[in-house]
């Protein structure tokens, strides 16, 4: 676990209070005599790990050489991450705590002390993030003509423009609750804005007034944009939440207004389906999603000026502990401010435009890949060539069947209209939706209702697994025999994802891959037996057997004397027997690195133990996604990509591919692409140290400055 050294944030380095320090292995073997690699000590904790990664983020925020309204892009990010952190992470601890269903983890910390934990280092980050604002961002946004004004600036012009504003637009959809015991107090829905009213006096009913709650629609927008004949900037802005506080005596005439406060509740959000006991999945969901907005409550933002009799009242009523209130200078919803970046068009302030590259011949899609495997690379190549497969492929009259998983597509996807036209077309269209995707399942119930009227054959994956893979599969009839086409990729089939994040994507028409992958959608969508594979691993059943026997052969390799080496890219890493795996590894001499993006368990550079491990974490322009894994093997190295993390979920309770790149010049192209090109980043990368501080590294007299992802830009767009 990773936090700040000497500031919570310091973008220079970043140290977690979940690491431990490394025990000598003689005290290590005193602890577990049959295996000293589980020593607690040699692991950090993955949710404070994981929250951690959010100050690289915020460092993003700081860092003078991004573009202005990128920062503040970077700082609403670490903002939606750690209301995401509640509503998952820290729920899943809680329930940790009350039920103990989850096993202890390899750091070996109890629930209650992660909890705390997570308080403590949540609260230091909630801390940098408002002084990134109040103290940075905020004022650098004036100079350059972008204004975001608090009450205490708005002029008599703007005041009245804005209680006019908020007399026609705003209070005729509120609903003030006073509190009084026929009015107990109101459900709070998850991250919704609200203000608590301190009053005095009575109302037209002889009622004392106390408090009152005031709930701001979700149709209400949060940044209001001033016109610019009113305010004299073309760029002025106001939250929502400053305008309620200063008008909000308008909704309790006759009644005193003592002190307003906003304040927000993060709940909850892990929907928890016994996907044993239901018999239509789809069903059961759409009644758990009636109620997640009103799932346990795990965290209190209120205005740092609210008086503690008032904070107690809120705890109680939201059956919180103390220690999960958060006292904010500023919006509670501070991540709102993200619509400014898409308001204020000012390309001086964002990073350049640049245009993906798309492949020659893209409009003969069957015809090209029948030439040679195409790989992606996204967002540097257009993720256009796999819209034209499925567009193609629902327009051919040799395309017999499509199949495809479908986890996040994104709204008004084109992907599904190529599919619904397919399926009038009359080909046979069988789509694996996976439901339980996130905080998509409701987007998915209704991608699943369309397909399904359209005449796809849609089936929701494994009871008990999530469907996590990204396949996609065209069977076409050439000549009189019949040829498979697939698409194997490490991100999602999300058009808007892919302009932001990395990912590889194969095209292929290798028999033994489309064998495959048939085989996989065979078993999805069936009742099939084990199922042996030629090419591809796949989760549950061999990827992580797979990871464990690759990682041991180079071990065996170092152990004779051989090179031995691996490099791998990953968004996470916890799985417990891959960590031991790659500690035995580097303890016989195998040079590992690790590219990490977000929450790693392993701990790096203890001596004797993972002296030869090095992990980085690249933050950069693109959100880094692809995973790819490669292995030295003597001289014959394999090289896969895949939809899994090195986590447990990913290995062991989804359903995910690994596929080979097998062409030699597309495999040295993935190699030099994300895996030596990151590995000599020296401006966007954080390395992990065997104390538990990630240090951004920089260019040194020796080294030229060197940006990944810049890099590939200039390359491949340029």
């Amino acid at each position: 676990m990773n936090r700040p050294a000497d500031g919570a944030d310091t973008p220079a380095t970043t140290r977690g209070r979940g690491a431990r320090p490394a025990r000598p292995l003689a005290a290590a073997a005193e602890a577990d005599d049959a295996d000293p690699l589980r020593d607690p000590a040699l692991y950090f904790n993955r949710e404070l790990s994981q929250l951690d990664f959010n100050f690289r983020v915020l460092a993003q925020a700081q860092d003078d050489s991004v573009p202005l309204l990128e920062r503040l892009r970077y700082l609403c990010i670490s903002c939606t991450n750690l209301d995401e952190f509640f509503e998952i992470r820290a729920a899943t601890v809680r329930h940790a705590q009350d039920f103990g269903t989850v096993p202890a983890p390899p750091d070996g910390l109890a629930p209650a002390t992660v909890l705390r934990r997570i308080h403590d280092r949540a609260a230091e980050l909630v801390d940098a993030q408002y002084r990134c604002w109040n103290e940075v961002l905020r004022p650098a946004l004036t100079t350059n003509g972008v204004r975001v004004l608090g009450r205490a600036q708005w002029t008599a012009r703007q005041t009245r423009w804005l209680r006019a504003y908020f007399r026609d637009e705003i209070m005729p959809v509120l609903s003030p609750l006073g509190l009084d015991p026929a009015h107990p107090f109101p459900k709070i829905l998850n991250k919704s804005l609200n203000i608590v009213v301190v009053l005095k006096g009575r109302d037209a009913f002889g009622r004392v007034g106390n408090l009152a709650i005031v709930r701001a629609p979700r149709s209400l927008p949060r940044i209001i944009q001033l016109p610019e004949r009113i305010s004299g900037g073309e760029y002025d802005f106001v939250f929502l939440s400053s305008v309620l506080s200063e008008f909000v005596h308008e909704l309790f005439p006759g009644m005193e207004v003592k002190g307003a406060y906003q304040f927000r509740v993060t709940r909850n959000s892990e929907l928890i389906v016994d996907e044993d006991e239901v018999e239509n999945l789809a069903l059961a969901l759409r009644d758990e999603l009636q109620g997640r907005g009103y799932l346990r409550a795990m965290r209190l933002e209120i205005a740092a000026s609210c008086p503690k009799p008032i904070v107690r009242t809120l705890l109680q009523n939201f059956e919180l502990p103390e220690n999960a209130v958060y006292r904010i200078d500023g919006p509670v919803n501070l991540n709102r401010v993200i619509q400014v970046y898409d308001l204020v068009q000012r390309p001086d302030l964002k990073f350049a435009a640049f245009q993906p590259r798309v492949p020659k011949n893209v409009d003969a899609i069957f015809e090209l890949v029948a030439e040679g495997d195409v790989l992606l690379h996204h967002p540097f190549d257009a993720f256009a060539p796999v819209l034209e497969l499925i567009k193609q492929a629902a327009e051919d009259p040799n395309v017999l069947a499509i199949k495809q998983t479908l986890y996040r597509t994104g709204k008004d996807s084109p992907i599904v209209e190529h599919l619904v036209q397919a399926a009038r077309n009359g080909k046979d269209v069988t789509v694996v939706v996976e439901l339980r995707a996130r905080f998509d399942e409701e987007a998915n119930l209704g991608l699943a209702d369309r397909l399904q009227e359209a005449g796809v054959q849609v089936v929701y994956g494994v009871v008990g697994y999530k469907t996590h893979a990204k396949m996609l599969l065209v069977v076409r009839r050439e000549g009189r025999k019949l040829r498979r086409y697939v698409h194997l990729g490490t991100g999602n089939y999300h058009s808007g994802t892919a302009r932001v994040y990395t990912d590889f994507g194969l095209i292929s028409a290798d028999p033994d891959i489309g064998n495959d992958v048939h085989l996989i959608f065979q078993q999805l969508s069936g009742l099939a037996p084990a199922i042996s594979l030629t090419r591809l691993l796949q989760s549950p059943f061999t990827l992580h057997t797979g990871i464990l026997a690759r990682i041991e052969r180079e071990t065996r390799h170092a152990l004779a004397g051989r090179p031995a080496r691996i490099i791998a890219k990953m968004n996470a890493l916890n799985e417990p027997q891959v960590m031991r795996a790659l500690y035995a590894a580097s303890q016989a001499g195998v040079s590992i690195d690790l590219i990490v993006r977000g929450a790693c368990s392993l701990r790096p550079g203890v001596p004797g133990v993972s002296e030869n491990i090095r992990v980085r974490s690249i933050i950069g322009r693109f959100l880094e996604h692809h995973r790819v894994y490669w292995f030295g093997n003597d001289g014959q190295p394999e090289l896969f990509c895949s939809s899994a993390d090195w986590l447990e979920r990913n290995l062991l309770r989804r359903v995910e591919t690994c596929f080979p790149v097998l062409d030699p010049e597309i495999a040295a192209r993935v190699r030099e692409e994300a895996l030596d090109n990151y590995l000599a980043d020296n401006l966007n990368a954080w390395e992990l140290h065997e104390d538990g501080v990630y240090r951004k590294l920089a260019p040194d007299g020796d080294t030229m400055p060197h940006s990944a992802q810049a890099s590939l830009l200039a390359k491949l767009c340029g």
